[in-house]
């Protein structure tokens, strides 16, 4: 699903080129951006853990820019490199746990809010975050791509746990926030799942529906022990 148009992630890495060029000129490595968004995400799920949700919504949508220019900068100043990739995928599940962790927490803690039901949900959505990389990776482990296989993919998953917050924060009671949430979780588990019928489908041999029906006729005309019985020899055969 994607609900971002490409006009928009278009225009938002245009306006990422001028960054990027600044960064590639002070020869700031790839991997310490990773580092520096990583921290600041971290930091983002502890402000949305105290309870500041417009704050925290604002902050991560700040920082969401790291995940496009460690990339760009990668690319542009060639210090792409498969520890950098590793490090970048593994830095990204530790973002996603950090804010639907805090928002945990928040549901945990806060006296006006607090719900446990709802911290059963942020706790589901961390698991079906992981699971969701998990299931890519060793999708692409066994040579099978199921990066665009799903729901929902990082992108969406950032501007969700960002914009709305930044936008309405707690508003109606904070019932906008816990309709994100459950969407994201929903939307993670359901992700899971059809990537584990594309690599069922991708890896179960196909069986010829002639061979079916030739097993099918085999199973029920194939004669019965009365009739392959030994029985008296009559007159005359």
């Amino acid at each position: 699903m994607q609900i971002l148009p490409d006009w928009l992630k278009n225009g938002y890495l245009r306006l990422m080129d001028p960054i990027a060029e600044w960064l590639i000129r002070r020869r700031v490595h790839p991997n310490t951006i990773t580092i520096v968004g990583t921290l600041l995400t971290v930091a983002g799920g502890v402000i949305y853990g105290t309870g500041h949700i417009s704050i925290g919504g604002w902050f991560l949508g700040i920082t969401a820019l790291t995940d496009v220019l460690d990339g760009i900068v990668a690319r542009r100043s060639n210090r792409t490199s498969v520890f950098g990739a590793f490090l970048d995928s593994t830095l990204d599940r530790v973002a996603d746990g950090a804010v639907l962790g805090g928002l945990a927490v928040f549901y945990a803690l806060n006296p006006v809010h607090r719900s446990v039901p709802m911290v059963v949900v942020c706790l589901m959505g961390i698991i079906g975050a992981f699971l969701t990389s998990y299931t890519r990776a060793k999708a692409e482990g066994l040579g099978l791509p199921a990066k665009d296989v799903g729901s929902f993919q990082r992108a969406e998953r950032v501007v969700l746990l960002s914009a709305p917050q930044a936008f309405f924060g707690l508003a109606l009671n904070g019932w906008v926030l816990a309709i994100i949430i459950n969407l994201l979780t929903i939307a993670a588990w359901i992700t899971v799942i059809q990537r584990m019928k594309y690599v069922y489908d991708m890896t179960t041999p196909k069986q010829d529906p002639q061979d079916t029906e030739a097993n099918d006729y085999k199973l029920w005309d194939r004669p019965s022990r009365r009739d392959t019985a030994a029985r008296p020899v009559l007159k005359g055969e």
